[in-house]
């Protein structure tokens, strides 16, 4: 079959591979859609791998090459034994083996999973991130209960927007049960979250933006920091207050704004100067939820302020959640049905629609270079 394969950084090839074969509880999926994330730009880049050794060290590209690729949509062609799953079924999956995926029963799960933090189970390696092949290829084998099945009606390339739904989700759920000062929704006004800044207008920040409002139903003002037009205008068509960092001082604004300072900030970015600038940004004993990744150029001095202020400082990742009584992901489940009843949209987000596998080396190579673009999928079928 053919895979898109990352041998070195930046070094992305299509290449033939052997083809997988579903081992028990397994399926063999066809891949039909699958999203381009901040991540898989990371890893192309050589500034991350998460990949890890036995002695807990990165093992380099060069000796263990990567698909990429999971935020992966599918369609069932081959059942191994005790899959329960059914030839010609669409799904949605969860890139994460966890202990359901593994095929334990529930007395011998972790206490991760056991805890529904199914991400950071115990013995968690996944898909297109890890070292196990990802879903920039014509097929892949992924546990069954890792399947979530969809109606299509829904694009493809749509549903492929389900895993970074459930990775906001998730962040959503984590910051809410952090304990911070102040919460949505909160019984005592004074520890009511009434304003908050999302820094980034990207994929992340405009799902952020619609779980707020259409989701938790936050009512209190959302401002987006974004400085292309066209993600900002698409923020604020979701609900959001809409902010330039370029024309106007982003501090000056969101305190003038939110009368002395946010009291949720979800920085969501990646961007070194969003992340300086959140001191300034915040009322004291805020809650930050780092969301983003990269921040280049900036430094943990940029803490030093951050102390006097003693916020709550939630890094959630992934999309941890209760597993079914069907051994499936919950979160999943929940993101591919909002998206399929359009409670949240995709349609907006996904710009860029590459066809086919023999396109993803240039949008890599050209990655970043079009600040309008928002999410690429590419599609297989």
């Amino acid at each position: 079959m053919k895979a898109v394969v990352l041998s070195a950084p930046r070094r992305l090839e299509l290449r033939e591979i052997p083809n997988p074969t579903p081992r028990t509880g397994e399926v063999l999926l066809r891949v039909d859609a699958v999203g381009l994330c901040g991540s898989d730009h990371h890893i192309w880049t050589g500034e991350s791998n998460y990949h890890f050794g036995t002695d807990g060290k990165p093992v380099p590209l060069e000796q263990h090459q990567q698909v990429l690729g999971h935020e992966i949509v599918g369609t069932v062609e081959d059942c191994g034994v005790d899959s329960g799953m059914t030839v010609g079924t669409s799904v949605v999956v969860d890139q994460g083996w966890n202990c359901s995926s593994r095929g334990r029963a529930r007395a011998r799960w972790c206490a991760y999973c056991t805890d529904g933090d199914t991400h950071q189970c115990a013995d968690y390696v996944e898909h297109g991130i890890t070292g196990l092949p990802g879903g920039l290829a014509e097929h892949i084998c992924v546990p069954a209960t890792n399947c979530i099945p969809r109606d299509g009606a829904l694009p493809a390339r749509h549903a492929a927007l389900s895993e970074p739904l459930a990775c906001v989700l998730h962040a959503c759920a984590a910051t809410q049960a952090a304990r911070a000062r102040f919460t949505v929704g909160a019984d005592e006004p004074a520890r009511r979250v009434r304003s908050i800044l999302i820094t980034g207008g990207g994929t992340a920040g405009l799902l952020f933006v619609q779980v707020l409002r259409r989701v938790i139903g936050f009512d209190g003002m959302v401002i987006v920091s974004e400085p292309d037009p066209r993600k900002r205008h698409l923020a604020e068509r979701f609900g959001a207050t809409g902010l330039d960092p370029r024309s106007q001082d982003p501090v000056e604004a969101v305190r003038t704004l939110t009368g002395g300072g946010a009291e949720w900030v979800i920085e969501a970015s990646g961007s070194g100067r969003a992340f300086e600038q959140i001191f300034g940004q915040i009322r004291k004993q805020a809650t930050v939820l780092l969301y983003g990744f990269g921040h280049g150029g900036s430094s943990l001095e940029a803490l030093n302020p951050l102390h006097w202020y003693e916020p709550t400082l939630v890094l959630p990742t992934g999309a941890s959640g209760a597993i079914g009584a069907d051994g499936k992901p919950e979160i999943y489940r929940r993101a591919l049905n909002l998206l399929e009843s359009g409670a949240v949209r995709a349609e907006e987000i996904v710009t860029e629609v590459l066809p086919g596998l023999a396109a993803v080396p240039a949008a890599f190579a050209e990655w970043g270079k079009n600040a309008s673009s928002i999410k690429g999928v590419v599609e297989l079928s």
